[in-house]
């Protein structure tokens, strides 16, 4: 008897089930017929409203405001007096400062004539005076201020900034007359001072420069050594063989320069008897794997 109330029980939950499944069917099929119908009718609706196009509104730009020529900056005079020569001077002290920007810009204005008062900054004491003094003189662009700058770079008691800063600017303005000052500092003790020479010295054209490139391929600093070869690379296209410079040691970066010297005593006869080159020769046909 209880076998027959357990299985009637079970037919009755799964008649409900079934029911249910049925009512759930019939209200999804009743969505769906209203759903198909209302899009039908709006579809019905929609052809009877009139068609939209896309047209271009004219368009007239507004009108453009009358500009009057601004005033030319008046021109530096060609032969400075008595005034302006103590104008100059007196301007030397404000390249420190707040108007250390508008002091520069009158520099800049006056353009040669500035250059003595200039030269004169780079010996007044006041590192920012000096920096901007040779900042100035780069802008200004006039040779003549190569040799004092020259003479800033290979000046062993000033600021290493100033220095790197002097010997760039000179090299942008007289390449010829840089050689002694990249020869000095590639072998001074500070290894930014000895990176920024070798760095400068792929700007110079000349064949006495190679040499003290290669010197510089064996320093102790690592970066020092890759900036040489990169710097002698793009004066001759000669690299040299393939190492691992990233891990390279001292010792190793002494026995592999022996290939630029050999490289360069076999192509000597290539600067001899001649100016000094002004563009790279090629680079060697054979290049061997170490």
């Amino acid at each position: 008897m209880n076998d027959w109330a357990f299985d009637t029980g079970l037919t009755k939950g799964n008649l409900m089930i079934r029911q249910l499944t049925l009512g759930f069917r019939f209200l999804s099929c009743l969505a769906l017929v209203f759903f198909l119908g209302h899009s039908w009718a709006g579809a019905g609706q929609n052809e009877n409203l009139p068609q939209k196009y896309l047209v271009q509104i004219p368009f007239q730009p507004p009108p453009q405001p009358d500009y009057t020529p601004s005033e030319d900056a008046t021109p530096a005079p060609e032969i400075l007096n008595a005034q302006e020569e103590e104008r100059l001077e007196s301007l030397l002290p404000l390249l420190e400062g707040r108007q250390e920007l508008w002091a520069i810009g009158e520099f800049v204005h006056f353009g040669k004539h500035s250059v003595p008062h200039l030269v004169k900054a780079l010996k007044m004491p006041g590192s920012r005076i000096r920096f901007n003094a040779v900042e100035t003189l780069s802008i200004i662009k006039d040779p003549s201020a190569a040799p004092a700058l020259v003479e800033v770079a290979m000046e062993p008691n000033e600021e290493s900034k100033i220095r790197s800063h002097a010997l760039r600017v000179a090299t942008r303005l007289d390449p010829n007359q840089v050689i002694p000052a990249i020869e000095a500092m590639a072998q001074d003790p500070n290894s930014t001072i000895r990176n920024t020479a070798v760095f400068e010295a792929r700007h110079v054209h000349r064949k006495e420069i190679l040499p003290i490139i290669i010197r510089a391929i064996p320093d102790p600093e690592q970066y020092v050594s890759i900036t040489a070869r990169n710097s002698f690379w793009l004066l001759t296209r000669f690299s040299g063989s393939i190492h691992d410079w990233e891990i390279s040691t001292p010792e190793n970066r002494k026995e592999w320069v022996k290939e630029w010297w050999a490289w360069l005593e076999e192509n000597k006869a290539r600067f001899e008897g001649g100016p000094s080159p002004t563009t790279p020769p090629q680079p060697p046909a054979n290049l061997e794997m170490s």
